[in-house]
């Protein structure tokens, strides 16, 4: 048994973020101290690192709960963990591809209005710049 201090320490984590992940069920119940402290099992230090390193490969709190009560019913996890990469690995790829067609607009809008002139807005127009782009 250890304090949330020395779990964090030991997981490299942050007290108060040992104390979210518990509140958000992902660790075992604590033994509550009279201090109003908490003893956490070594099961929780290890699930501490667990979710540590599903964090570092994009996986959400909440996708990790799902794996954690998964795996607490005695159930593999391995199919749920592959699909949930997946479908983030998919996300990514697209998200990707709107971000280099953003950049391929920005580079062009700003390839134009470096030969534009400046204008003073004139109660109409608000940034000719701006409104010279033919989207939207």
């Amino acid at each position: 048994m250890m304090t949330i201090r020395k779990l964090g320490r030991h997981g490299s984590v942050l007290p108060y973020v040992v104390q979210y992940y518990n509140r958000l069920g992902l660790l075992n119940r604590p033994l509550r101290l009279r201090n109003g402290g908490m003893l956490l099992s070594k099961t929780d230090a290890a699930r501490v690192r667990f979710i540590r390193k599903a964090q570092s490969l994009g996986f959400t709190l909440h996708e990790i709960a799902q794996i954690l009560d998964q795996t607490s019913n005695e159930k593999c996890a391995c199919s749920q963990v592959r699909n949930i990469l997946r479908r983030r690995i998919h996300e990514n790829k697209s998200k990707l591809e709107e971000i280099a067609c953003l950049q391929r607009r920005m580079e062009r809008a700003l390839e134009r209005w470096e030969r534009m002139p400046d204008r003073m807005p004139n109660g109409v127009s608000v940034c000719h710049l701006i409104e010279s782009t033919g989207i939207g």
